[in-house]
């Protein structure tokens, strides 16, 4: 770890426009959805020729991130932080102005190298100068984009194509970009590189061949869960994975510092808050198909109503530090998961008869929860996390965050095709679930809805395991307690 210089202090306005470059990468990720068949009538292609196209950002993020590290470390994380966002911003330009699916894939392509780096160089610019009592108020704007772009996409994506063209999705890109670009040329400080940090290539190599096979294995069960390649894929990514981590473990200089999963504070957010994240990608995939294919509403009328999850998101968000302080980590993150799993159960049992203002409050309060237990899992991951770690740390979350979101999107996606392809199974679940006619259509969403939120108990029990006082240097700024942990056990 470079040392850092005194001007290195807690800047809101930092964490502000890291978050800010955050929502374009986390937006461009599912955005494009919306406008698939506009694109694929233009190119004179077959709408599921154009999924390629997220197929290829989504697996070049994710199999960015663990070389954004070292880049980091070696080159000096201003400069590659403000690289990223001019190439995310020449690769927009890119994307509108191509004229074939072939062009836009590649920009696509382009574009993801450059998330990849704004993702993880940009957590670890704010988190390098946070102390941890100032902890809590940075990971409050820098998770925001990730819990609004997956909701905001479907009206975002409709509304630029609807009234614009698809171009303009990535037109947008342009002046936000440009403005990033000398927010961080004036916000960010320069701290030299090391120039002697070694590569582990071997382990860069396994890391990336197993993210990208296990994306594209879980993109593959998201569409086509009974394709040749898609178990093979995510098997082929799983051993590699396996392969980088034995690896790793006795490399003398090895592509990350794994010693951080000795931390129970950061195990704990990529094991139960893997499932946690995983489960709460899945609603924004299921509420819109079970609108429109179970309710027979229409786009516009199932995108207003999944935003009502956007509302609960940002209303909660002024109490949600005041909640962690309060509380501490523990109690917040079994009770979100508690009641993230109650309002999951709550949406098995809706019907197209079901009045909208109830489901309304419904979706509020699930996005509430949501914006709690996410907010907490952010914040306690770093907390016992020595300055040397912050690096592997940083970057080993950033690739396990991707993972939860595919994984979230293809277990809602395996779900739903399970319950659809059982009638036995579906119809006992209409009849427990709701009474009468109202309920015919839906009964693989609800056994969907029903399963995750079942799912999403097993971070609950996981969250039951931590200390008590989990996290309490972060939470409640000052001495820790007596009785809490020593912060640096490792394993």
């Amino acid at each position: 770890m470079n040392k850092l210089s005194a001007n290195e202090a807690w800047s809101p306005r930092l964490a502000l426009l890291v978050a800010a470059t955050f929502f374009m990468e986390f937006l461009d990720g599912t955005v494009l959805t919306t406008a698939i068949p506009s694109i694929a009538g233009d190119f004179g292609v077959p709408s599921a020729s154009v999924n390629i196209t997220m197929t290829a950002y989504l697996m070049t993020v994710a199999m960015g991130i663990p070389l954004s590290g070292w880049l980091a470390e070696r080159l000096g994380a201003r400069r590659i932080f403000c690289l990223a966002i001019a190439v995310f911003t020449a690769a927009s330009l890119l994307c509108a102005a191509s004229q074939d699916l072939t062009a836009l894939t590649v920009s696509r392509v382009l574009q993801g190298l450059g998330g990849a780096m704004m993702v993880p160089v940009g957590t670890l610019l704010v988190l390098r100068g946070t102390p941890k009592s100032d902890l809590l108020r940075a990971t409050a704007y820098l998770v925001w984009p990730g819990l609004l772009a997956p909701v905001l996409a479907p009206l975002v994506g409709g509304a630029l194509t609807t009234y614009l063209s698809w171009h303009w999705i990535f037109l947008i890109n342009l002046p936000l970009g440009a403005a990033a670009f000398l927010a961080a040329l004036r916000l960010v400080p320069a701290v030299a590189g090391d120039r002697n940090r070694r590569l582990d290539w071997l382990g860069l190599a396994l890391t990336t061949a197993g993210v990208g096979a296990l994306v594209a294995g879980l993109e593959l069960a998201s569409g086509h869960p009974g394709g040749s390649w898609t178990w093979p894929s995510i098997l082929a990514g799983v051993l590699s994975l396996a392969a980088a981590v034995f690896w790793m473990r006795r490399a003398a200089h090895p592509l990350f510092d794994l010693t951080v999963f000795g931390t129970r504070t950061f195990r704990a957010t990529n094991s139960g808050g893997f499932i946690y994240r995983l489960t709460i990608s899945a609603v924004p995939f299921l509420l819109p198909l079970m609108f429109q294919n179970g309710f027979g509403w229409s786009p516009l009328h199932a995108g207003i109503m999944v935003a009502a999850v956007f509302i609960g998101n940002i209303g909660i968000k002024p109490a949600t530090t005041p909640l962690i302080r309060r509380f501490g980590f523990k109690p917040v993150l079994v009770f979100a998961s508690l009641a993230s799993a109650t309002t999951f159960a709550l949406c098995a049992t809706l019907t197209p008869a079901t009045p909208e203002p109830l489901v309304f409050a419904l979706l509020v309060c699930s996005g509430a929860f949501r914006s709690v237990g996410f907010s907490a899992y952010a914040s306690v991951q770093y907390a016992d996390i020595r300055p040397g770690q912050l690096t592997s740390a940083n970057a080993v979350s950033a690739t396990i965050v991707q993972l939860a979101t595919g994984a979230g999107i293809a277990v809602g996606a395996l779900l739903l095709r399970l319950f659809e392809s059982e009638p036995l199974l579906s119809s006992g679940l209409g009849g427990i679930l709701s009474a009468g006619p109202d309920g015919s259509g839906v009964a693989a969403y609800r056994g969907a809805f029903l399963s995750i939120a079942v799912l999403m108990l097993l971070s609950t029990v996981d969250s039951l395991t931590l200390h008590r006082h989990a996290g309490a240097e972060v939470s409640r700024p000052g001495p820790a307690p007596a009785e809490a942990p020593r912060p640096h056990r490792h394993v």
